[in-house]
């Protein structure tokens, strides 16, 4: 069985083609960009490796020079919507065993995947090594979804751009919004991956024990400390300590956690002695940090000490190209988790997501996923398995623009419009306008568009 990553910013055509290919007994990966595909190349070894000339971060002849770097014995077909003989010649240069131009018939892919895996079979059966296994830092790693969308392209940036320093980060979304997975995300990244990442959820400590959970305890120090205890910050120590829902830390246990940080020793309860650490905090909260120290409710000095660097996660209803992104990941979690093998989802359902405002978040949509999964008993989840307020939310009147095209007079109009809220991303415009980036190219050439 053939190991597949399918590199393809089409959400549709990529889930469509990967479900294709699963049941040709392929076991296939699917990445919407090339920098999600780029980190599933450094984490696993395929057979080979099919993606799209155009991606909406980088070309996709950069997927192609990294995979003959780091596997060069893994093959690499390179897919287009624009028949361009100069792409082909220079993805074939590049080491491309094989080009095709879209629209294709999927038993044309699998023909050239077929040739593919038989001509370099003997190659790589002597040079193939097995993959090493994950630890499960690295397995947690692939729960962030980067996303495709301006918002997402823009957070990702930040992520990157803080990882490897040793900078406290701030991060503040709305519940649900994955602050945690972007708090492992930046660890990750950084120069502290190797060492421990401990999350803490403040709202969740009672106030008597939260100076024990933080900072340890020795045997004896009060009643039931019947063992030593080693707090947070001594387990972190080395790695990344992430706080979560910050605010809720009363004040006494504020004025502790300041000077820790700015001395960078703790001392459990009941003992006399100190203990050096060198962590790195990433904090989160879903209330304004800033309203709370305005209140007094929260200490100036330790805001500035958490706030080297903040980042705010968008919500979901604001990540609209990358819902069925999401979707899509929680589908295959769900189908692990619980043994099910449904597909995708129906026209129906789609449209319904896109109307709902997904006040939950990445979370709710999580739970709505796993939820019709289980309830599903064909290949396809459909909105009878949809809780009732996404269904009702489908069926309202969408107040903003529709920007499809063909029942429209104004084509030229909504054209350059979908330009113009993209800044000019042509793979962008076309899926707000519900159409594949060939047909844009024609409308931007028969209405004399020029960008």
């Amino acid at each position: 069985m053939a190991k597949i990553l399918l590199v393809e910013d089409d959400v549709a055509f990529c889930t469509m083609l990967k479900t294709f290919l699963i049941k040709n007994k392929c076991e296939v990966d699917a990445a919407f960009s090339a920098k999600e595909a780029l980190n599933l190349i450094d984490d696993n070894r395929y057979d080979l490796v099919i993606s799209d000339v155009r991606l909406p971060d980088r070309e996709g002849l950069e997927v192609l020079r990294a995979v003959k770097e780091t596997n060069p014995e893994t093959g690499v077909i390179m897919m287009t919507s624009y028949a361009e003989i100069s792409m082909a010649v220079n993805a074939m240069k590049e080491g491309a065993i094989d080009y095709l131009a879209k629209p294709f018939h999927p038993e044309v892919i699998l023909e050239a995947i077929n040739s593919a895996m038989d001509s370099g079979k003997k190659e790589k059966e002597a040079t193939r090594k097995s993959p090493r296994r994950k630890t499960a830092n690295e397995a947690s790693k692939n729960t962030f979804i980067a996303g495709v969308s301006e918002a997402s392209e823009k957070l990702n940036n930040y992520i990157d751009l803080v990882a490897p320093t040793n900078m406290s980060v701030l991060i503040m979304g709305e519940s649900g919004t994955g602050k945690e997975q972007i708090a492992k995300s930046i660890h990750h990244k950084s120069k502290r991956k190797e060492a421990p990442f401990i999350a803490v959820d403040c709202g969740a400590i009672p106030r008597e024990l939260a100076s024990s959970e933080f900072f340890g305890h020795v045997k004896g120090s009060f009643t039931g400390a019947v063992t030593n205890k080693t707090g947070h910050f001594e387990a972190a120590n080395g790695g990344t300590l992430f706080l979560d829902e910050i605010g809720n830390l009363n004040y006494e246990l504020q004025v502790q956690l300041l000077r820790a940080l700015q001395e960078r020793k703790v001392k459990p309860v009941g003992s006399n002695e100190e203990i050096k650490v060198d962590i790195r905090v990433i904090t989160a909260t879903n209330e304004d940090l800033f309203t709370l120290v305005q209140k007094g409710d929260f200490r100036e000095d330790l805001y500035h000490r958490l706030n080297e660097f903040s980042i705010q996660v968008p919500a979901l209803k604001s990540r609209q190209e990358d819902l069925m992104i999401f979707a899509n990941f929680f589908l295959d979690s769900a189908n692990e988790e619980l043994e099910k093998d449904v597909e995708g989802f129906s026209d129906e359902v789609v449209a319904a997501f896109k109307k709902y405002n997904w006040p939950g978040n990445l979370r709710e949509l999580k739970n709505v996923v796993k939820r019709a999964v289980l309830l599903s008993e064909g290949d396809t989840i459909t909105t009878s398995v949809l809780p009732r307020e996404i269904t009702e939310a489908g069926k309202k009147e969408e107040p903003e623009q529709n920007y499809s095209l063909f029942k429209n007079k104004n084509e030229q109009e909504l054209i350059l419009e979908a330009l113009e809220k993209t800044h000019g991303n042509k793979s962008k415009a076309a899926r707000l306008l519900s159409i594949d980036r060939k047909t844009l190219y024609n409308k931007l050439k028969q209405y004399g568009i020029n960008l």
